[in-house]
């Protein structure tokens, strides 16, 4: 229980200190990025630590098996999503092109 408690606290302190910087404007720009990212990144470490208990596993690490294989999934539907818009945007005809291959004219 005392894991959980730790990892509730780190957690809430990590999102206030993000949120307090972007609304009380204490950093702005690059810094302002770099640092919401960095904390983000401590935020998912402290989840996995506390939450999902990826450091306390012996024996066969299946916990971080399937974590890294439902991440991989999701990048291929990610990437592979972006990818298809990317392609469906390249080959739209323009507005103009639609008209004048349908016979419509302003």
């Amino acid at each position: 229980m005392h894991n959980y408690v730790t990892g509730f606290i780190t957690s809430i302190v990590l999102t206030l200190t993000a949120y307090l910087l972007v609304v009380e404007h204490l950093l702005t720009g690059p810094v302002l990025v770099f640092v919401i990212i960095s904390l983000a990144l401590i935020q998912l470490w402290v989840q996995l630590i506390f939450f999902l208990h990826l450091d306390h596993e012996h024996g066969p690490k299946w916990n971080l098996a399937f974590l890294l294989s439902t991440i991989s999934i999701i990048l291929i539907v990610i990437i592979g999503t972006l990818w298809i818009m990317d392609n469906l945007s390249y080959h739209m005809p323009t507005n103009e092109e639609i008209m004048q291959e349908e016979g419509i004219y302003k």
